[in-house]
């Protein structure tokens, strides 16, 4: 499989319901959350597309009609889309599994939230999965007293030896931020049905290797109101950044 082109997937989690921004997006699904006028979705879309990434899997769910409706199948972004529509709620591990039939001959692929942006290089993450050898590598980035994430512990050569649960008691630490290169053989670790990628697939998966490289760019998550409105203050940011061919700086 090329770096990126030709074969390359990402899988982009897109089925969750927003529960905490029905005050302000009603029953839209969260990745069509408006930031500016467009979907928040597109964001991503165009991200991975001018980073040479075209194949795109829609794990979809809540409202999965309206998420269809408006991107299609892809062509008029200049990407091919396919859709994955989960039965029932399946969390997020449970979606990339029931995904699988639409994952066949693929040697490894990305993962993403779709309530989340993250500006990173997304080959450079590839890299660094290809080179560590591990089953699955997470971006993480560094966040200053931020109560809402779990934080990521891991050696100096980026390998995962552990998580710790959300507290207040550090005043910074790494967390995870949604993003994720797999190889395929993590599917065999992945049960059917509902299960969390972050509390039941990776902490199993530490023996088998699991790394981490850190990101220095822009970062936001729609997930709550404040952050929603933040991210309409920050949308001709992450626009530009998601229209550049190429990530910031990133660290092992």
């Amino acid at each position: 499989m090329a770096l990126i082109g030709g074969d390359t997937k990402a899988v982009l989690l897109v089925g969750g319901k927003g529960t905490r921004l029905k005050s302000v997006i009603s029953s839209t699904p969260k990745p069509m959350a408006a930031v500016g006028d467009r979907p928040f979705l597109e964001l991503l879309v165009r991200q991975l597309s001018y980073q040479g990434i075209r194949h795109l899997v829609m794990c979809t769910g809540y409202l999965s009609h309206e998420i269809e409706s408006e991107l299609g199948d892809g062509h008029t972004r200049d990407v091919a889309i396919e859709y994955s529509k989960e039965p029932h709620p399946l969390g997020t591990a449970g979606a990339v599994k029931f995904a699988e039939p639409l994952l066949r001959g693929v040697s490894d692929f990305l993962v993403m939230n779709g309530d989340s942006f993250m500006e990173i290089d997304f080959p450079l993450l590839i890299r660094f999965h290809r080179e560590s050898g591990g089953l699955a590598t997470m971006a993480v980035l560094r966040m200053q007293n931020e109560k809402r994430y779990g934080t990521v512990q891991m050696d100096a050569g980026g390998r995962v030896n552990g998580f710790a649960e959300k507290s207040g008691g550090e005043p910074s630490g790494l967390v995870n931020a949604g993003v994720y290169v797999f190889n395929r053989e993590i599917f065999e670790h992945i049960p059917e049905g509902p299960a969390s990628l972050e509390k039941d697939i990776f902490p199993q998966l530490l023996a088998r290797g699991v790394y981490a490289s850190e990101q220095r760019g822009v970062f936001i998550d729609i997930g709550t109101p404040e952050d929603y409105a933040r991210a309409q203050r920050l949308c001709a940011r992450l626009y530009e950044a998601a229209s550049r061919k190429h990530g910031p700086h990133t660290s092992g």
